[in-house]
């Protein structure tokens, strides 16, 4: 049931406190596309969630970066790796609740 155990780390301690929720939607939906996709976002630390969603949005990426030009330079290394139809970006103003404890 456990699989791996962690230190929770304060992001504003290491200066990683701009929390940002991308958005993606592919331009296909092949193989060979989410293998550079998947490759691509794996070798980006500052992406630390990736989930494949429902609905119009394909992926939803979560990222942890010091400022805004951090943000603009995350962009680019992505962009540069694989074709994306559309990128859009949220960030959090307030976190009023993260947990990774599961409700059991």
């Amino acid at each position: 049931m456990i699989t791996r155990t962690v230190a929770l780390v304060d992001p504003e301690a290491v200066n990683l406190g701009l929390a940002a929720f991308i958005t993606i939607r592919a331009s296909r939906h092949d193989a060979e596309w989410l293998g550079r996709f998947s490759k691509a976002v794996r070798d980006i630390p500052e992406i630390v969630g990736v989930y494949r969603t429902s609905g119009t949005i394909d992926y939803l990426l979560y990222a942890r970066i010091p400022e805004m030009a951090a943000y603009d330079t995350l962009y680019q290394r992505l962009i540069s790796k694989v074709d994306l139809m559309d990128v859009s970006a949220s960030f959090v103003m307030e976190e009023i609740k993260h947990t990774t404890e599961l409700p059991l």
